[in-house]
């Protein structure tokens, strides 16, 4: 409501006689005026009530406006102009507005005073609008005949018929600058135009939330003067739309101010916040506005202007809002749920006041966006023109100073220190028209000195009425935290990050400065040394303690025991010079802290080595006897026996042997898309899609083929996207327009969310929820559909307009002056239920499941709109979002829930089977399903808070998923705790079970995604592709004599002489090797030797003739015999010029890899559990892998030192003992020694290489910051020019997250112009070889990565492999799904010692953390080692055959 005049009571008096009669129910002329205010009471007259509303004596008559009681507005215009065929002017020499009343009780004056001209014409010959597009003509505009006769005519329409009729007068494809119009406008508001008050409410609600809010406000004296004019040369097109981006590129040039003198919220007013939770009442006195809009002025006379202190903008409109209030007060309650550990019974509320001050100043400039480089990591959005601006808002500032403020809850309050100033300066924040961008602002907060207070009395009381006697209080935080500044740095997702601050001062930083907080909000890999040294700071410990034992004197005294082994532990390390965890290995040094740390001393040693060396061997956790250890030092032992024993349970899981499942092997494991494939008829592959885009690039798309791509696109991967838009070649104009609408649509959303799966959850993206509801409920609100023949039993029909309803001002004012947010009748007016409160209220749920396929616009005669459904979002997109909510830490907020509800109600729009794809997603979207993480996920999904809601509004998710599910019972918590149903059983176990079933239920999904996004180039029934020589001999009955000499094939030939050449070398290499033998001499000194190695040379080149014939050729057995060769040859030279030239300490691990394998023989085996190894031999194991000592004794059964001195020792006896200590294999290792290639010690040609390395290290690693093979990538680069990028993978992340990793790596090794190869180390392997099967399948441009022949991918090097997986995953599983049963039991057994509430709060962090992002990403990355998911990834896997691959395999 906006009313012109003061319309607000003078007293409270007046307003508390009002309340005496009640408040109106129904009137349809509503407002501030008609029931708060005293005036025409004489008019008063009883409103008739309707039928459903009680007739009590809380209604009143409400009052007739009477419009002939106000003094009228007076207004006076002159209008002149002409119009002409070609040009139309307007002209407004006189525009005023006077009102003016002296009879009120406060005389008031308002005028309005405004002049300008306007003139329109046609544009110049050749002149054009930038970036111009044309608009499609709206149908039916011509409908006028005689329009259509003039069009006709080819003469230049009149400039007023193209104004008024221009998709009549100008066709599409006719366009020219004859249909341009030149416009130029200049307005001015003099200085005299001032309203003297306006009365303003503004109310908000949510027909299915609880709360609303109201705001009421006085603004008098409002003022404004300036001029607006247009822009020199403004052109404009007359049939294009009026939509904000065509808006935009009018921006006129103006320099307007306007103003409001005095602002404030009148006492007796209904204003109040209210979301449910928190109620506000809010009261305001003293506050300004000024405001100026700038824009147009950087002309050459602006500046030169005498004005020294003008804002000149060029480009765009500039507002300025500077603003400030000299008085604020808030009284809010919030409900508090009951927690009777900590004295918060049922009923409890938080209840805040605070009184005080702010000002500050808000900057928004809109102007053309200046693309320096990508906004986003993936890049601008080029099919948004609206992204061709952007908003500046940097330079805004927001200060508050605190004159009184206090918290109270029960018998506890805390009082904040008067005088306190926070502050907000934003330093730079630039986003796009969708605010997309990066915002970096300064925090800074001040407490003057002093501290919070803390002030507690005995419950039943509060501190308010206490005295001083029967109060304790404690001050809140330390000194160091009483004043800030930092940083503050905001990511296009709602990532919170914090920075060094650039106006701190030095003496300001320590253990408290900007690192501290970003430790808490945004770990890295500093924050756990920052949390490690404020606990060891006792100072701000002995603050926590004071504090905590005020709060509950349990929680202190649990708090002060962890804190104090805290720090007697880092006494203990300090003393034995330990800084970092892996100083505390070996056994012994391990046994020697443990000893210190129990009793002080380190005469529990002998006791406590036996049970490492027990673990180490991997023979579990001797229970007994750390029982024992623990009775023993542990003082209060009996009165935690329980307790201990559960712990030594769960100890013993973990670090104990585990039984699992083994895997087997299938022999005929088809691809998912090639699986029941009649299911997705009429759904094109990926190939299908690729070779339509690039078949006749010059013509445009089929019609069906456009519709269904865009039916797809919610399926496809943002990048498939991306190539159909941009890189396919293909017009815009190919395609249909609504469908090309559709696509762009689709990549905005993909982008947006593909940006939030890698950043959600946590404080470091508190703000998320809201960057989500940015694009969501458009999102969701396009897809959403109802099917047509379902009617909901509590659906109720819409019904005519009812003019007496109530308006939602009066609801709102009602629930405030009733002090009651309850649900009424009126509440429920028009009520519908959305689509996922109507699945899941449905009594027959298998009614839903039989319903004929909902309506649609698109064919649905091939099933495909049972499979796609018409969703803008996919189902991955869906779970990414769901999953960031499910994480967010402020999932009691009403933004969170309202983002969960519409995605529901999405998902209850679509097929069953599209939602049955999202629960799939959960957990790991985009993998392949994983059940563990799934498991974490539903139990989260399921408890999802609706706290927000109504209760007719709230859905039960156990029904939903069960309409979702049909034959699954979805497990109810309760059931399963103390006194339930199903005590007995673990609740974790059921839920599994749960997402086993939905992963099985979603194969068709999976299927389905995999047909549309990845390419198959064959069918798994497709013969592997070998040699041709062998496929020659396969193909036709010949022999292999016959081929061979078979004079037309110059692949006979080369492989004839390649044979040759190599059978000659080896002879050759058998006399030089019988020569160095019999003569010790080195390689280098052998005549016959040089005559070997020239003859492997050629037959080097020989067999790099037959590949460059045949990629496949090394295949062959003669080859990869002779590949394998050189490569143990390779290696062996590698080694030996290490050890020569002593690199990398390479000599000392020699020989401990030489005594090592001797060990294996002479280390007795453990057979029983209590056997220990020989204390002597133990200590010869430290040695082997320390430095070599001259002082080893010779009763040692370690030999003297080989390696440390090659040059005492002869050339071939370094070979023989390379070979002994890298080769396990007994034969392997002779047929290596008898090698002459080996023996020759052949070097590979100098010089450098055209060859980039590309390496992806193991499942932990630092990424591109790492340094494994650190030395031997420099001697690389420097002696053979070869490069080497290191991929950006992540510890312990899903190998998808890390192929994407390696493919940025690739991209960045293809800008060398060079062929490349992956270098992979344990779970690097996987990640490589996900990568190659996802580029393989990818988008033509993917593919290009990949198998071009100057850039493209040319060898594969496996370090040590767990691409098959690895016994770590399913043990690992196994382990974890026993101790969180064994977690689950033991809180069953707390429920009768603590409180519902604690048990519930303990539940929901568990959750919160098997639920979290860091868990989900670390099941993601362990899912590699999982038999299902290498199953999984091995059966869509595809690789190129002519790569040849080398690996390393360690025997342990």
């Amino acid at each position: 409501e906006l009313l012109h005049g003061r319309d607000a009571p003078t007293s409270r008096k007046g307003i508390g006689s009002s309340l005496a009669d009640g408040i109106p129910r129904e009137i349809s002329n509503e407002n501030l005026s008609t029931w708060m205010t005293n005036h025409h009471k004489q008019a008063n007259i009883n409103t008739p009530v309707s039928g459903r509303m009680s007739t009590s004596a809380h209604l009143i008559p409400s009052k007739l406006f009477d419009a002939n009681s106000l003094v009228p507005w007076y207004f006076e215009t002159s209008v002149s102009g002409f119009i002409s065929r070609d040009k139309i002017v307007i002209n407004v020499p006189v525009c005023t507005g006077r009102h003016q009343d002296d009879e009120s009780s406060t005389p008031s004056l308002s005028m309005l005073n405004l002049t300008g001209s306007i003139v329109i014409c046609r544009a110049k010959s050749g002149a054009t609008i930038l970036d111009r597009r044309p608009a499609p003509i709206r149908r039916g505009a011509s409908s006028n005949s005689h329009l259509a006769e003039l069009n006709s005519s080819g003469e230049a329409p009149p400039i007023h018929a193209l104004m008024l009729y221009p998709d009549t007068y100008v066709s599409t494809s006719k366009r020219s600058s004859n249909n341009l119009v030149e416009y130029d406008y200049a307005f001015d508001v003099s200085e005299e135009t001032i309203l003297d008050a306006i009365s303003l409410s503004y109310g908000a609600s949510h027909p299915m939330l609880k709360g609303g809010t109201i705001i009421s406000c006085m603004l008098e004296s409002i003022y404004a003067h300036g001029s607006v004019f247009a822009r020199e040369g403004a052109i404009a097109d007359p049939s294009e739309k009026l939509r904000k981006r065509n808006f935009l590129r009018h921006l006129p040039a103006i320099e307007l101010t306007a103003g409001i003198q005095k602002t404030y919220i009148p006492k007796q007013s209904t204003s109040y916040f209210d979301d449910g939770n928190t109620r506000s009442i809010p009261e305001m006195e003293g506050g300004r506005v000024m405001i100026q809009i700038i824009g147009g002025n950087g002309d050459e006379s602006s500046l030169n202007s005498q004005k020294t202190d003008q804002i000149i903008v060029k480009e765009g409109i500039k507002i300025i809002a500077d603003f400030g209030v000299s008085s604020f007060s808030s009284n809010s309650e919030t409900n508090v749920n009951e927690f009777p550990e900590l004295d918060i019974f049922e009923g409890s509320k938080l209840c805040t006041f605070i009184l005080g001050t702010f000002d500050g100043c808000v900057i928004f400039h809109l102007r053309p966006q200046v693309m320096v480089e990508p906004r986003v990591s993936t890049g601008p959005n080029v099919f948004n023109p609206l992204e061709a601006y952007e908003i500046d808002f940097s330079g805004s500032s927001l200060s508050l100073r605190i004159k009184e403020c206090s918290l109270n809850l029960g018998h506890r309050r805390v009082i904040v220190p008067t005088e306190t100033t926070f502050a907000v300066n934003v330093i730079k924040s630039l986003v796009n028209m969708s605010f997309e961008g990066t915002t970096q602002c300064e925090l800074s907060w001040d407490f003057q000195g002093s501290s919070p207070i803390l002030q507690v009395t005995s419950p039943g009381n509060t501190p308010a009425q206490s005295s001083h006697e029967d109060r304790q209080q404690v001050p809140v935080l330390i000194k160091d935290l009483c004043q800030g500044r930092l940083n503050m740095e905001i990511s296009p997702v709602g990532g919170l990050s914090f920075t060094q601050a650039s106006t701190s001062r030095e003496d300001k930083e320590g253990l408290y400065d900007w690192k501290f907080f970003n430790a808490i909000v945004s770990p890295d890999e500093d924050s756990p040394t920052r949390i490690r040294d404020v606990l060891y700071d006792k100072k701000t410990m002995y603050k926590l303690l004071a504090v905590t034992k005020l709060v509950n004197a349990d929680l202190e005294k649990v708090l002060r025991y962890f804190l104090t082994q805290v720090w007697r532990a880092k006494e203990i390390f300090d003393q034995e010079g330990i800084s970092e965890p892996g100083k505390v290995i070996p056994g012994h040094k391990m046994a020697r802290l443990i000893s210190l740390f129990l009793c002080g001393d380190i005469s529990q040693v002998d006791e406590i080595l036996p049970i490492i060396r027990r673990v180490v061997a991997g023979d579990g956790l001797d229970v007994v006897r750390v029982k024992e250890l623990l009775r023993k030092h542990v003082e209060n032992y009996d009165e935690w026996a329980a307790e201990f024993d559960r712990a030594a349970k769960w100890a013993a899981v973990m670090l104990g042997p585990m039984t699992f499942n083994q895997g087997f092997v299938e022999c005929e494991v088809p691809p998912s898309a090639e699986s029941n494939q009649e299911i997705y008829v009429g759904i094109p592959t990926a190939k299908d899609i690729y070779d339509v885009l690039r078949d006749k690039p010059q013509l445009p798309l089929d019609p069906s083929f456009s519709n269904l791509i865009s039916r797809i696109a919610p399926y496809m991967t943002f990048r498939q996207i991306s190539y159909v838009l941009n890189s396919s070649g293909r017009p815009s104009n190919h395609w249909q327009p609504f469908d090309l609408k559709r696509l762009r649509y689709v990549y905005s959303v993909k982008k947006k969310v593909q940006e939030i799966s890698e950043s959600y959850g946590g404080l470091s993206f508190l703000p998320q929820s809201f960057f989500v509801s940015i694009f969501l409920g458009e999102a969701t609100r396009s897809s959403l559909r109802a099917p047509m023949d379902i009617v909901a039993e509590n659906h109720v029909k819409p019904e005519a307009a009812d003019h007496t309803k109530r308006t939602v001002l009066s609801k709102l004012r009602r629930h405030r002056l009733e002090g009651s947010s309850r649900l009424t009748e009126e509440d429920n007016e028009g009520f519908v239920m959305s689509p996922a409160s109507r699945v899941a209220s449905l009594s027959n749920l298998h009614l839903q499941h039989e319903q004929p396929r909902l309506a649609s616009k698109y064919n649905s005669s091939s099933g495909v709109e049972d499979l796609l459904g018409d969703s803008l979002l996919g189902p991955q997109d869906v779970a990414i979002l769901l999953q960031a909510g499910l994480t967010s830490v402020m999932k009691g907020s009403t933004v969170v829930q309202l983002n969960q509800r519409m995605l529901l109600d999405l998902m209850a729009s679509q097929p069953r089977t599209f939602a049955i794809a999202v629960l799939a997603e959960l957990g790991t979207p985009g993998s392949q399903g994983v059940p563990r993480a799934l498991t974490s996920a539903l139990m989260a999904f399921i408890e999802m808070d609706q706290s927000s809601f109504k209760p007719a509004h709230r859905i039960d998710i156990h029904n939903l998923l069960e309409s979702w599910l049909p034959g699954l019972k979805i497990p109810r918590r309760d059931d399963y705790l103390a006194g339930g149903r199903w005590a007995r059983q673990s609740y974790y176990d059921a839920i599994f079970g749960v997402s086993v079933s939905i992963l099985d239920l979603a194969e068709v999904y999976s299927g389905l995604k995999l047909r549309i996004q990845r390419v198959r180039h064959s069918n798994e029934s497709d013969p592997v592709p070998g040699p041709k020589e062998e496929s020659f001999l396969t193909g036709v009955e010949t022999s292999s004599d016959e081929f061979h000499n078979n004079a037309n094939s110059k692949l006979a030939t080369s492989i004839n002489a390649a044979k040759e050449k190599i059978a000659t070398a080896d002879d050759l290499g058998k006399s030089a090797v019988f020569e160095l033998k019999s003569s010790g001499k080195p390689s280098k000194e052998c005549a016959s030797c040089a005559s070997a190695i020239s003859a492997y040379k050629k037959a080097f080149a020989a067999c790099a003739q037959v590949l460059s014939l045949d990629k496949n050729a090394f295949q062959a057995h003669w080859f990869k015999s002779f590949f394998r060769r050189n490569y143990d040859a390779l290696m062996v030279k590698s080694v030996y010029d290490n050890v020569i030239e002593d690199v990398d300490n390479v000599r000392i691990w020699m020989d401990a890899l030489r005594r090592g394998s001797s060990l294996r023989s002479t280390v007795p085996v453990c057979d029983g559990l209590e056997s220990n190894y020989p204390r002597s031999i133990l200590d010869d194991l430290d040695k082997v892998f320390s430095p070599i000592s001259s002082t080893q004794g010779e009763n040692s059964f370690i030999t003297n030192p080989f390696f440390a001195c090659p040059e005492k020792q002869k050339e071939q006896d370094i070979v023989d003992a390379i070979i002994a200590a890298l080769f396990y294999d007994p034969s392997e290792r002779e047929f290596i020694a008898n090698d002459p290639l080996v023996r020759l010690l052949i070097p590979n040609d100098p010089g450098n290489y055209n060859f980039t390395i590309i390496t992806a290290m193991g499942v932990i690693t630092e990424g591109k910051k790492g340094r494994e093979l650190e030395k031997a990538v420099e001697r690389l680069k420097k002696k053979r020019g070869v490069v080497t990028v290191r991929a950006d993978t992540g510890t312990a992340r899903s190998v998808d997250y890390n192929a994407n990793k390696i493919e940025e790596a690739v991209e960045q090794a293809v800008k060398l112009g060079r062929p490349y190869g992956l270098v992979g180390y344990s779970q690097g392997c996987a990640n490589e070889f996900n990568f190659e099967s996802l580029m393989l399948s990818g988008t033509p441009d993917q593919q290009k990565l990949l198998i071009s022949s100057e850039t493209g991918l040319i060898c594969r090097q496996l370090l040590f492999s767990a691409a098959n997986g690895s016994v770590h995953g399913p043990a690992g599983e196994a382990k974890a799904h026993q101790l969180i049963t064994m977690s689950e039991d033991f809180f069953k057994y707390q429920q009768g010692y603590f409180s519902r509430a604690f048990i519930s709060s303990t539940l929901n962090i568990i959750n919160d953390i098997l639920d979290s992002a860091a868990f989900q990403k670390f099941m993601g990355g362990a899912q590699s080692f999982f038999p299902d998911a290498l199953k999984a990834f091995w059966r869509e896997a595809q690789h190129m055959s002519h790569i040849p691959t080398c690996g390393e395999r360690l025997i342990n």
